[in-house]
């Protein structure tokens, strides 16, 4: 049977909110193109998290510029909400989008410039790909986690509400926003939660009347073009849940949750902690109480007349878990049945064989533009700055990746048209 072989200027690879904002600035600039999705759009927003989650940021600060949320502008969005929001801004500009399509292998061209791509309808030969696939593909479980046996275990991703967990105690290995507001949901539900809490960032979810979000975008943090040294695999604890509010895991532990330091090991029925939980702790405190200083100086530098919140400088008494940390726990003993792993992803490119990455298999790239010529990434965090992993940094991301296949564009239009010049009619031609 004939090779079904189909010629497209660009192709994008991913429908959620990285393919979409890419197809919107590829059709504004009449680019053809086409997005090849392997499920639905925003698929990851209704299958890969948990039931209760909704957006890290505010409905008027986490979207695209041409469409709001049908919400409260100060509320936090539902996860179906935005995977919803997504199909409607595709709608809006008629995107040129196939689902149930699988990318299967890509390989460069040989001969002549762009790339091959072999699908599961068939193959494209195209002059630019754009990954648009983000940053979470394969759920990551660490190799300390302890052999198949009576422990229930699984991935955050995997997780979906307390009713999956069988009865008893759960340990939740990781604080950053997944992990917290997986054990606080816990908590909340009954169970006895310990929470393993590493390095991480907590920021106020609001700070005199102003969410977050918008203390980050006055002061400038979001256009930080790389993060602090040694805080390049930090996580950040937020929360938009039931409302939104700051995370403080002091008085998550006053309210019963046990947290326990970094987990270090599994020997039998047994889990070993570092000695690491009040450094944590005072680190994430001391990020915490930078940012409401930043605010303050802004607020009077500023002659903003916004109201004094003393009380968020608060600080509860220290529950017994973190004045005499645990180093040690007997799962069996103290009935824990269940381990969830919030330990973040690891990126899959095995479909994409082009010599773009490096020895860790990361791509290699500025602001989205590959070393690989004709290639180019969409959606990764910290692709261009902070801001690139918020929903409207994707977008903005996803601007200048585009504005770079323009240009190249008209570099290869005014190369067609030198050589179509170079090419006279033999009559014209004076002897």
């Amino acid at each position: 049977m004939k090779e079904t072989i189909t010629e497209i200027d660009t192709l994008v690879v991913g429908a959620g909110q990285a393919g979409v904002a890419t197809s919107e600035h590829l059709s504004r600039l009449g680019i053809e193109h086409l997005v090849l999705e392997k499920h639905r759009i925003a698929q990851a927003w209704r299958s890969g998290r948990w039931d209760s989650l909704v957006a890290n940021g505010p409905a008027w600060h986490d979207r695209f510029p041409g469409l709001e949320f049908a919400m409260d502008p100060d509320g936090f969005a539902g996860k179906e909400q935005v995977a919803d929001y997504f199909e409607r801004y595709a709608r809006k500009f008629n995107a040129p989008i196939k689902t149930g399509v699988e990318v299967k292998r890509v390989t460069a061209n040989v001969g002549r410039a762009g790339f091959r791509v072999e699908t599961s309808a068939g193959t494209y030969v195209v002059n630019h790909l754009v990954s648009a696939t983000g940053p979470f593909q394969n759920p990551v479980i660490p190799s300390i986690a302890p052999p198949a046996g009576t422990l229930q275990q699984i991935h955050s991703a995997h997780y979906y509400n307390p009713q999956q967990l069988p009865d008893g105690a759960v340990l939740v290995v990781g604080a950053g926003s997944s992990g917290v507001q997986i054990a606080e949901e816990l908590m909340l539900a009954g169970r006895q939660v310990y929470l393993s809490v590493g390095p991480h960032d907590r920021p106020p979810r609001a700070y005199r009347g102003r969410d977050f979000c918008w203390w980050l975008g006055v002061l400038g943090l979001w256009d930080n073009e790389t993060p602090q040294p040694g805080k390049e695999h930090v996580t950040i604890a937020v929360s938009g849940a039931r409302g939104g509010h700051t995370v403080d895991f002091r008085r998550l532990a006053q309210a019963g949750m046990t947290l326990v330091g970094l987990t270090q090991e599994f020997v039998g029925s047994r889990v070993r902690f570092q000695d690491d939980l009040n450094s944590n702790l005072d680190q994430g405190d001391a990020n915490y109480l930078s940012l409401l200083d930043a605010a303050d100086a802004y607020a009077s530098r500023n002659g903003l007349d916004l109201p004094q919140e003393p009380s968020a400088r608060e600080k509860v008494a220290d529950a017994a878990c973190i004045t005499d940390p645990l180093r040690e726990l007997d799962l069996a003993e103290a009935g824990v049945t269940s381990i969830i792993w919030a330990t973040g992803y690891s990126q899959d490119y095995s479909w994409l064989q082009v010599d773009a990455f490096d020895s860790r298999g990361k791509p290699l790239h500025q602001r989205g533009v590959s070393s690989a010529q004709g290639l180019y990434f969409v959606g990764l965090p910290w692709l261009s700055r902070r801001g690139s992993a918020f929903i409207w940094g994707v977008w903005h991301d996803a601007k200048h990746v585009v504005d770079q296949i323009a240009n190249q564009h008209k570099y290869r239009a005014y190369d067609q048209g030198k050589r179509a010049a170079a090419v006279v009619p033999l009559r014209n031609v004076k002897r």
